[in-house]
């Protein structure tokens, strides 16, 4: 009986513990999935308008915000946004070559990707 109690007490210390933390997760994921769409909407605004320089520095801040909420998503949200990365590495390489058009497209798949990372459409 001792031992269920002490198993008990150790139990709840550790709840009071890892939940806290747990709880931070969500927020910090929400921030950095926001983040790295807002960067992404730029990119592709400027892609748009031919501004290959612009888009490439855009999606370099998108693709670290994705990386960030990429650690701590799991199933498919997480394959999501590693899809939605890959397309940010591609808009990245197109951008710093100059092709606008290619770096464009591929910042509206890693949109595509992201959204559906966080359950958007």
């Amino acid at each position: 009986m001792k031992n269920w109690n002490i198993l008990l007490v150790a139990l709840t210390m550790a709840l009071f513990i890892v939940l806290p933390g747990c709880a931070t997760l969500a927020p910090a994921v929400e921030e950095h999935s926001a983040q790295a769409l807002e960067h992404a909407n730029a990119a592709a605004a400027h892609g748009k308008m031919g501004h290959a320089a612009v888009l490439t520095e855009h999606a370099k801040e998108s693709l670290t915000h994705a990386e960030a909420a990429e650690k701590v998503l799991a199933r498919e949200p997480k394959a999501h946004m590693t899809e939605g990365i890959a397309h940010l590495k591609e808009a990245i390489k197109h951008g710093k070559m100059g092709h606008a058009k290619v770096a464009t497209d591929h910042t509206n798949e890693a949109l595509t990707h992201i959204n559906a990372s966080i359950g958007g459409s």
